[in-house]
């Protein structure tokens, strides 16, 4: 491991012992909630884990130094108000090493320093990426791109709905990324647990876990994403949901926004049409998915 890189101690042991250790990003309390909720949010994905038996690694970059396993004050220090954290995606990571920044990991920069320590699991919220409109602004997520390349399983709620998601599935497929439906053959589209779009399912933590195994056994070097639902009471309502992403679409479409505006633009919009709703499901969409994380990590530790 290099010096460049910081594992906790308490990780490097799970992990040479063979117990279950579940990655966790960080931008979701970085860049994705509101304070002081972010915080919370955070402390309570990590005791959802310990409860389930399984140690929390929560990835972020502190003084420009990656590390896996952030302590308590680490994560207080990077999700209050005024820490100067930026977002880092995998290209970003030489960039906040050298310049000594504060970041929050994206699901590519979380997965890559994962995987560097031996973690074979990752909870996350949502997956980014093709935009609409990428076949002329080229606009995707470096997600997808990583996820070609790291042998980890990722546990999602599947891709924004702002998002193209029959496009980023075209691409995903392209790039020999395993995609499957937990209990579900409907992927799903992160606020919402039916996007339109169709998967091959998974009945179990178990399953699950013998499908990794056997991408490993292959010699297979890409990310299997376990697409898992929001629970039905906590999405938000389809036809509220396919409204206010449509008058979305129409403000951004007016108000001439494009490129990287684009998205933080359509999901305050989204926030803004649904009183709030989206974000109360962005907070779900977490805890259901470092559940569903917590025991895959269990059966391949068993």
């Amino acid at each position: 491991m290099s010096t460049r890189v910081v594992v906790a101690e308490d990780v490097r042991a799970a992990v040479a012992e063979r117990r279950p250790v579940v990655a966790l990003e960080s931008t979701i309390f970085t860049h994705g909630l509101t304070r002081p909720r972010n915080l919370d949010v955070a402390f309570e994905a990590e005791q959802r884990l310990r409860d389930a038996g399984v140690l929390p690694a929560t990835i972020g970059v502190v003084g420009g130094v990656p590390t896996v396993g952030l302590s308590h004050r680490q994560i207080e220090a990077l999700g209050r108000e005024g820490s100067g954290a930026v977002k880092v995606s995998g290209r970003d990571l030489p960039v906040a090493a050298a310049k000594g920044l504060h970041g929050g990991t994206t699901v590519a920069a979380t997965a890559f320093l994962a995987h560097r320590a031996g973690i074979a699991v990752f909870a996350s919220g949502g997956l980014g990426g093709v935009h609409r409109g990428a076949s002329s602004t080229f606009d995707e997520s470096a997600d997808l791109v990583a996820l070609s390349s790291i042998p980890i399983t990722v546990v999602t709620a599947g891709v924004k709905s702002i998002l193209d998601i029959p496009a980023t599935l075209e691409r995903l497929e392209t790039l020999g990324v395993t995609v499957v439906g937990y209990r579900t053959t409907r992927f799903p589209g992160f606020y919402v647990r039916d996007s339109g779009c169709t998967v091959d399912d998974v009945g179990s933590p178990e399953e699950v876990a013998a499908v990794a195994r056997a991408r490993d056994d292959l010699g297979l070097r890409t990310a299997v994403l376990v697409a898992n639902p929001v629970a039905a009471d906590a999405q938000v309502d389809p036809a509220l949901h396919a409204r206010v992403l449509a008058d979305a679409e129409h403000a951004a479409a007016a108000a001439g926004i494009r490129g990287k505006a684009m998205t933080p633009f359509l999901l305050e919009h989204m926030h803004r049409g649904t009183q709030g709703r989206t974000l109360d499901t962005n907070v779900a969409v977490y805890r259901g998915n470092v559940g569903v994380a917590a025991a895959i990590a269990s059966a391949l530790a068993s």
